[in-house]
């Protein structure tokens, strides 16, 4: 049985008014300013890089590129403050100088030291690179008085793979903040204001093979205390700078040719106690990574006997539901270029998912033994990515595994491009050697409409032994985006045998979601101080093949953002929850059924560049024929920019028909930075729906890309004898692990 004919209807409908919007909203936009320009000078002698550019001869021998436009909070008016940015560069790198004036120096707001922190919620600067000048593709390089070091990857203008997310921070969507790279900045507050000195070799960035080239830019800056945002190219409100395609220039940028050629050896020593086995181990490793330029644009990365014992452990989640749950990949190796391997929707039908190499499906880690990746860019607009891993056998966990992937991304004009995809799972030991496989392939599209409108999508077919028919998964989306009108529709269909296993798939056997989005956005002249406010209603419903409908919500609701920075959403849920088979939440049983509930959604943040910082979450409503009360507080406390806590806690006050239960997942965080280099994390976590707690605390004095020396100690403790969950494994591990960078080219 087929998704009903007036919910096809509506989704048709929905679609085609998205794709055909008449181009009233895209004549009525006002036009993009001209994109500015800038030239950097070729020195012989790089300058001193202490922050220091007001005093230093040789940065004012460059025009000074500024006059920025404000976003946010008067959209098109001059920045408040002025910004003044310069470029040099020598055979080997790039260097930006970035001068924040500020009357009130005393008023400049640092928030946090760690690298990769949130520039969102301190003074700080960012710019963007494009350095295929595509409109598409860049690295994100950023600090804060404190000298910060901030680096993302973006492709696709930032945007995901699909669904209505826009951007992710993960390193499957469109804007990688994981990605490190090998560069430096120094930055320094005088009575002027503050101002940062980035050096940023060319080996750390990727770029055509000829002499002379125009690279895309665009530089952003916040003022935090005002809540301004300001760019050098003007964007429009509904933009961020990873819009590419707006972004202005870097004329005649004479570029070395790429020779790079970097070894990254690690030693690790581990103790280890595990309490299931009541046995403590002791472990000795070494290992090595490789980096080759093959070509400018063309990276070749190898790893031998790969160790990922330096991240961060995982947030726990708690699972209210009976779908599987989405962790997002943190390990070094897998994360530059990662965004080129993203095919499908993100967190729901992926068809490849790199946390599926070297973790098994409850959360070990599975020894790897070594991989190969070659990823970028083969000619202009042709990017490509190959990857192989082998795994070791584990006994009565894994066998031993292969898992290869093929990729080429065709770019075309104004954000379009074409792709093809192809993964592969299988035995590599005895005795099952070949003999259990799964393979995917895919393919996707993207073809930009006017400025604001785009419509991608993918299909897909997975291969396993022992299944036939219903293997194929496929996707449409259409947006139009303005600075008024966010529109949005699209369908998604997974075949009731679709197995990505080197993938994620949140839903098993199957399902078909319509869904659509009508966001708007107004900023009213002057009521209440708001800044801004943003009504919007969205859907989205499934239904599995045989249409049956298991899960469906409109979701109806405002954000109110304020001048001060604070912001407050108040929507309605209006929720339909099918249940096929009976399943238990914390043993409490949630019958076979159909289940309609409204729900209340408050959600409250204060401004992010305050001292103090209090965010809640409510859920409040009917759930599976019950009630429930969803409490969520955060609180954030930043004491200087060097440390800063958070502290988070999650209730579910759950009352069935069949019982009644609660959940808490409580989660500490506490950070110290000597130096933007040298830090102390502690990550506490309490689940009491396991009776599980940890704790992840990390020492790292970092070098280059993310290498140096961690020390990490692991504790998982169960606080019973029964955790219901037999997959878990307590105990305490400490590890020290020393990895170097090795330039053999320079």
């Amino acid at each position: 049985m087929l998704v009903p004919m007036r919910t096809r209807a509506l989704a048709s409908f929905l679609f085609l008014s998205v794709v055909l919007l008449p181009g009233a909203a895209e004549a009525q936009a006002p036009a993009v300013p001209s994109r500015p320009t800038a030239a950097g000078l070729k020195v012989d002698v790089a300058p001193v890089l202490d922050g220091d550019i007001l005093s230093e001869g040789l940065w004012q021998r460059v025009p000074a590129a500024g006059r920025f436009i404000q976003k946010n909070p008067s959209e098109g008016a001059p920045a408040s403050e002025r910004t003044e940015v310069r470029i040099l560069y020598t055979s080997s790198a790039l260097y930006v100088g970035i001068i924040c004036f500020d009357e009130e120096p005393s008023g400049i707001i640092i928030s946090d030291a760690r690298r990769d922190s949130s520039l969102d919620n301190t003074d700080s600067v960012r710019f963007i690179l494009d350095t295929y000048h595509d409109g598409q593709n860049g690295f994100v390089f950023g600090t804060n008085p404190a000298g910060l070091e901030y680096d993302a990857q973006v492709i696709n203008e930032g945007q995901g793979g699909g669904g209505f997310a826009g951007q992710q921070g993960g390193s499957g969507g469109g804007f990688n903040l994981n990605w490190d790279g090998a560069w430096r900045v120094q930055a320094r507050v005088h009575e002027q204001g503050w101002s940062a000195e980035f050096e940023i070799p060319f080996r750390t960035l990727r770029y055509p093979d000829k002499p002379v080239q125009t690279w895309g830019l665009n530089v952003e800056r916040r003022i935090r205390r005002r809540n301004e945002t300001a760019y050098w190219a003007p964007l429009p409100r509904q933009f961020d700078i990873a819009r590419l395609s707006l972004a202005g220039s870097l004329q005649a940028l004479n570029v070395p040719p790429q020779r790079n050629l970097k070894i990254i050896p690690y030693a690790l020593g581990d103790v280890r106690e595990e309490s299931h086995r009541a046995r403590t181990r002791l472990r000795g490793e070494p290992g090595v990574d490789l980096k080759y330029s093959v070509t400018p644009s063309l990276t070749l990365d190898a790893t031998y006997n790969t160790d990922f014992a330096q991240v961060e452990v995982d947030e726990q989640q708690v699972n209210l539901d009976r779908f599987n749950l989405f962790f997002p990949e943190k390990r070094p190796f897998f994360l530059e270029n990662a965004g080129l391997f993203a095919v499908g929707s993100p967190g729901e039908a992926e068809v490849f998912f790199t946390r599926r190499i070297g973790i098994s499906p409850d959360g070990q880690a599975i020894p790897i033994v070594g991989g190969v990746r070659l990823s970028g860019q083969a000619a202009r607009g042709l990017n490509i990515g190959v990857l192989s891993m082998q795994t070791e056998h584990v006994a009565g966990i894994v066998p031993a595994h292969n898992f290869s992937v093929a990729r080429l991304r065709q770019e075309l004009p104004n954000r379009s491009s074409i792709g093809l995809i192809a993964v592969n799972r299988q035995t590599t030991g005895t005795p099952r050697f070949g003999s259990d496989y799964n393979r995917s392939f895919a393919a996707d599209a993207r073809v930009g409409i006017g400025r604001t409108g785009l419509v991608s999508g993918f299909a897909a077919l997975t291969t396993s032994p022992g299944l036939s028919g219903d293997e194929h998964a496929y996707q449409v989306l259409a947006r139009r985006d303005t600075q008024a009108w966010d529109l949005s529709a699209g369908f998604t269909e997974v075949g009731r045998n679709f197995r990505p296993e080197v993938g994620f798939l949140t839903r098993s056997r199957g399902f078909r979601k319509p869904e659509f989005l009508v966001f708007h956005r107004y900023r009213p002249r002057s009521f209440l101080r708001l800044q801004e406010v943003r009504p919007h209603v969205a859907y989205r419903g499934y239904w599995k093949p045989d249409g049956f409908q298991e899960s469906g919500q409109l979701h109806i609701d405002n954000h109110w953002e304020f001048k001060s920075g604070h912001e407050v959403h108040t929507g309605i849920n209006l929720n339909r929850e099918g249940v096929a088979v009976p399943f238990e939440i914390a043993g409490v049983r949630v019958p076979a059924g159909t289940y309609d509930h409204r729900e209340l959604q408050l959600v409250a943040l204060m401004n992010e560049g305050a001292p103090v910082v209090f965010r809640l979450r409510a859920q409040i409503g009917g759930f599976f024929g019950g009630r429930r009360v969803a409490l969520t507080p955060t609180a954030r406390l930043r004491f200087s920019d060097a440390l800063n806590t958070e502290l988070t806690l999650a209730r579910n006050d759950v009352d069935l028909p069949t019982g009644r239960f609660t959940t808490h997942l409580a989660r500490a965080r506490v950070s110290y930075s000597f130096t933007p280099r040298t830090f102390l994390q502690g990550l506490l976590q309490y689940n009491d729906t396991s009776d599980l707690w940890s704790a992840n605390v990390r020492l790292g004095w970092l070098q280059q890309a993310n290498t140096g020396l961690f020390v990490v100690y692991n504790d998982t403790q169960a606080l019973d004898d029964d955790l219901g969950s037999p997959a878990v494994v307590t105990g305490r591990s400490l590890t020290i692990k020393f990895s170097r960078m090795i330039d053999l080219l320079r």
